[in-house]
């Protein structure tokens, strides 16, 4: 094939970030939009004019124009999407997370297992430069065996979405699921062992209380405490603040072992590296991290563009996704048992979620 033809599905805020992405990788072309809203459909055609513009999903996978699709629509929709799509032989890569519940996650996990083509769930957030860094490094043995991670997101509130589908928890899968999957992806990389058990303490205290759509008031928590452990005796903790945009850094992480520790902050871009019995505190390694690799920076440091060059090489080379519909599944898990453990006052083990 001359060029790898794209298909997006769900052109708002996301879609529209792929697209960008998508212009500036060599080898493909986006063929066609769907969207069932007529502005996000426009807005999106202006970019790739094109394209051909379908209203519904099942349009598009049916018009044959597409080798690749991306789905970037609300999370609710990921399922029925995906159950559409999975029936074909498109390539696919669906914007995180997975789905918004366990078993819509497992019904993609049983589609996904029986076709050639690739699944690949956009968990980007593993190809952020610096953090791809700190992955590399904790890889290559700079801090030992791993035995603790922290991950600190300070942030702004949640943005404005299309039909403010994002404002209620029954759509996202709760803020634990739609924002920080890409966190316990992370943990789930980085760490040695199995995610085993999880406890949280988290509320919405802050943000959007005094919003009101169709009589509702949002329910999505703006900040949480959230620790996971593992069965080999590792531990990670999340720390969320998502009212906290007067801060430098937005994430900041770290990875601690036997041997050393490992930090990488964004988007400042900055990796430091400690070695025990090496470095002492406040004398440590500082790299400054650059991709050359990234065309286009977007929302997530250009991380979304490394996504898509190595999603474009799988497919051409006929490889594996890097980032597996089980990955998707597990990030999912996670925050499905960080709110029950919210709203049940108590630790949940993940055999709870998990099939046996």
């Amino acid at each position: 094939m001359s060029s790898l033809r794209y298909g997006i599905i769900g052109t708002g805020m996301m879609g529209v970030e792929h697209i960008q992405n998508l212009l500036r990788v060599d080898g493909v072309v986006v063929t066609a939009l769907a969207d069932p809203n007529v502005t996000s459909r426009n807005d999106a055609h202006l970019l790739v004019p094109d394209a051909a513009v379908f209203g519904d999903h099942r349009q598009l996978i049916e018009s044959n124009l597409c080798d690749a699709v991306v789905v970037a629509s609300p999370n609710m929709t990921h399922g029925d999407i995906l159950t559409d799509l999975l029936a074909t032989d498109l390539h696919v890569l669906v914007e995180k997370p997975l789905c918004t519940t366990v078993d819509d996650c497992y019904s993609v996990l049983d589609l996904a297992n029986d076709r050639e083509a690739i699944t690949w769930v956009g968990l980007e957030y593993r190809y952020m430069p610096a953090i791809a860094r700190l992955i590399a490094e904790v890889d290559a043995g700079a801090v030992g065996r791993p035995h603790m991670v922290s991950i600190r997101e300070h942030r702004f509130p949640f943005l404005d979405k299309v039909d403010d589908w994002n404002r209620f928890s029954r759509n996202t899968g709760g803020t634990l699921v739609e924002k920080c999957c890409h966190f316990f992806d992370l943990m789930c990389r980085i760490m040695p062992g199995k995610p085993v058990r999880v406890l949280a303490s988290g509320g919405q205290d802050v943000n959007h209380l005094d919003e009101q759509y169709g009589g509702e008031t949002p329910d999505i928590l703006d900040n949480a405490y959230v620790i996971v452990e593992f069965d080999d005796g590792g531990r990670a903790m999340l720390d969320l603040c998502m009212f906290a945009e007067a801060t430098r850094n937005q994430e900041e992480l770290s990875v601690v072992g036997n041997k050393g520790k490992v930090e990488a902050l964004v988007p400042e871009n900055v990796v430091r590296i400690g070695r025990r019995g090496v470095n002492t505190i406040g004398a440590v390694e500082v790299h400054a991290v650059h991709d050359d690799r990234i065309a286009y920076e977007g929302y997530h440091d250009g991380s979304s563009f490394i996504e898509h060059l190595k999603f474009r090489d799988a497919v051409l080379s006929g490889g594996e996704p890097e980032v597996t519909v089980g990955d998707g599944l597990l990030a999912v898990v996670i925050g499905v048992a960080a709110h029950r453990s919210i709203d049940e006052g108590r630790p949940v083990f993940l055999e709870e979620l998990l099939r046996s």
